[in-house]
């Protein structure tokens, strides 16, 4: 049989009215549809639910027993409905995303705050690891997608481009290039920097981009803020994306615009290939679509 939320609805408001006047005119409809509908209830049912008289309207046994059924039934249901209408309309959701240290920490706490004041009823749960750990669990379905560094198109994996980064060399204010407006690659190959673990996406973008030259490291650390209080300290200057210039803020730093033979870095959205967005990644996707460059600009001119 098929019982819809309309046949619930009318059979509990003549269960509770008596009446097939007044339950039509409850249920919106007239006196004729709201017939046609009961009688299409009991019809799929195979049984009588009310007996009727041209005075009276009184449940049946088997009335009786349906009315404890949809009792149940109906509040449910209608609950139910309304979580999905609440999804569907963005009142309601949820958004996991894994994402890059740098975007984590630097770009992506502004744009949840833009996200939340529209959409408050969304809750967004960010991962942030690396960029190969951002493929993996978006593979893994433990996030909804990544936003990481470079990476390709696969039989399983949908990557698109959202933004490019550049980088810039960090040092204190009195080194000998702080001055410079621009600097290219054979300008700082001669100064050790301060570099990252091997499976950094920063480490690997300059790695590629000198290859088969090799850069001097003065020390190996994990975190751009390790990098920034080493270089606050005078222990060596570093190399870092534009999405990593908030963390050198610190008093005495400067940061240089660099060119490199490999100059940009793709910033990827990347999703299962094939899989179906949730409404509420979709609001979170478009953001990050129309706000995701400029908040990038925006980190540009942080240091100057």
């Amino acid at each position: 049989m098929n019982l819809s939320l309309r046949h619930m609805k009318a059979f509990s408001a003549l269960a509770h009215m008596r009446s097939f006047t007044r339950a039509a005119e409850h249920c919106c409809l007239t006196q004729s549809a709201f017939s046609a509908l009961i009688s299409n209830l009991e019809n799929d049912l195979g049984v009588k639910l009310f007996s009727r008289n041209t005075r009276n309207v009184e449940l049946t046994a088997e009335g009786e027993a349906f009315q404890d059924i949809v009792a149940s039934l109906l509040p449910e249901t209608e609950r139910a409905l309304a979580e999905m209408r609440d999804h569907v309309e963005r009142r309601k959701g949820r958004v996991a995303l894994a994402a890059l240290p740098s975007i984590s920490s630097g770009i992506l706490p502004g744009l949840i705050a833009q996200f939340n004041a529209a959409y408050p009823g969304i809750a967004v749960q960010v991962q942030d690891v690396a960029s190969t750990v951002c493929i993996d669990m978006v593979r893994n379905r433990q996030v909804d997608f990544a936003l990481c560094a470079a990476t390709t198109s696969s039989a399983d994996l949908e990557v698109e481009v959202l933004a490019r980064d550049t980088f810039y060399f960090i040092c204190q204010d009195d080194h000998p290039l702080a001055r410079k407006r621009r600097l290219g690659v054979q300008d700082v190959l001669g100064y050790p920097i301060i570099g990252f673990e091997t499976n950094s996406s920063i480490r690997q973008h300059l790695d590629a981009a000198i290859y088969p030259r090799q850069w001097l490291h003065s020390h190996q650390v994990n975190s751009l803020s390790t990098a920034a209080g080493f270089i606050a300290a005078g222990l060596g200057v570093t190399i870092a994306p534009t999405l990593a210039l908030f963390q050198f803020r610190l008093a005495g730093l400067r940061a240089v615009a660099l060119s490199l033979p490999i100059n940009e870095r793709d910033i990827c959205l990347a999703r299962r290939r094939h899989a179906t967005d949730s409404l509420a990644a979709q609001a979170f996707i478009a953001l990050l679509r129309k706000h995701l460059t400029a908040a990038m600009r925006s980190l540009a001119s942080t240091l100057d």
